[in-house]
This record gives C-alpha cells, sequence and structure tokens, in this order.
C-alpha cells in the first residue's frame, strides 16, 4: 500500500523554518523537527528526502516570505530615500521585537555559509545579489530624480547598504541596544545623502 501524507506540508515547512531559524541548520536535529512538526521520522523522510531538503525548502519560504516581500513593498512606494528609511527602522524594530534574538534566517545562514550544500549556498548567494541589486536600483532612481547625489557611487554604496543591513542583523541578534541600532541606521541614510 503507497504512503499517503496525513499532514499539511506548507505548515511542516514552516514549523521547521522556525525551528532552522532559531537553532541554525547544525544544531538542529531530526529529533528537535519530529517535535516541532508533529510528524514521525519516517513520515519527514518520505515527504521530505530529509533534514537537508527541509531546510532549503525552509530557507526558500523564508526568502520568498521576508526579503521578496519587503523589497517589492519597497520598491512599491516609489521613493528611493522613504524605503531605505523605513527598511533601516524595521530593521531597528525587527530586532527589538525579537526576544529569542533570532535575526534573519538568510544572513544567519551566509555566516555559516561553508557547512552548507551547493544548493543552499547558491540560494543565499542569490538573494544576497538581490538586495544588493535593490539597493543599487534604488540609488539610481534616486539620483535620477535629484533625491541622491550622482558623487554616490551605485554600486559601492549599495554594497556598503547591504553590509549596514547584515551589521544590523548581527547586532540585534548579540543584544545591542535601540540606541546603537538607530545609530548605524542613520549612518546607512548618510551614505545616500
Amino acid at each position: 500500500m503507497p504512503w499517503e501524507k496525513s499532514f499539511d506540508e506548507k505548515d511542516v515547512i514552516d514549523k521547521a523554518m522556525h525551528v532552522f531559524w532559531e537553532k541554525g541548520y547544525t544544531a538542529t536535529s531530526i529529533s528537535d523537527l519530529t517535535t516541532a512538526t508533529g510528524i514521525q521520522r519516517g513520515s519527514l523522510y518520505n515527504a521530505f528526502a530529509g533534514k537537508q531538503d527541509l531546510f532549503l525548502k525552509s530557507l526558500l519560504k523564508y526568502d520568498s516570505e521576508q526579503r521578496c516581500t519587503l523589497t517589492k513593498q519597497l520598491e512599491a512606494m516609489d521613493d528611493p530615500l522613504k524605503a531605505f528609511s523605513v527598511l533601516f527602522d524595521a530593521i531597528v524594530q525587527q530586532a527589538l521585537d525579537d526576544p529569542q534574538k533570532k535575526g534573519c534566517f538568510l544572513i544567519n545562514t551566509s555566516l555559516t555559509l561553508s557547512e552548507h550544500d551547493e544548493q543552499a549556498q547558491q540560494l543565499v548567494n542569490a538573494a544576497v545579489k538581490e538586495f544588493t541589486q535593490f539597493f543599487e536600483r534604488q540609488i539610481k532612481l534616486g539620483q535620477k530624480r535629484d533625491q541622491i547625489p550622482a558623487t554616490v557611487s551605485a554600486r559601492a554604496t549599495a554594497r556598503a547598504l547591504f553590509a549596514l543591513v547584515v551589521g544590523m542583523r548581527v547586532m540585534g541578534r548579540g543584544g545591542f541596544d535601540k540606541a546603537a541600532l538607530q545609530q548605524v541606521a542613520k549612518q546607512a541614510m548618510r551614505l545616500v545623502s
């Protein structure tokens, strides 16, 4: 008799995502995943081909729901400086509202990239590239509208802004206070003024 799923795959991925996000790939055991998802080890392997596959699906879900959704919303503002301000303010607030100090699942994964398989590395690298390209597009748009000085190097500044996002996410995990995070956010805005 063929195996049939008795659970919602999206729900399992969501629950697994939170475990991986909090603990990281290496520290997450199959037991952690079966406890969090409520499904048995055999069902987990039948549905996902193991921990790595479930991790990758969790990371894809996070990227789609967090980074992709956020950058679309920011670009829809059609105001680069406002988009940057909203982004950096949101990062500060997310850090303050995160009692578990989980930070950003993508950034956390990028810090241990060498421990991951090629698919996970490609996903993280693509997300980093796309986020940096978001900054570059917004800088060029701001320059076209005379909101951002033409002397600002779009590509170099985009990379610097992304580096500040990473730094703020790491600082947020380390328990830095609101004032410290806001100082970095203000410095980010100075790069485009």
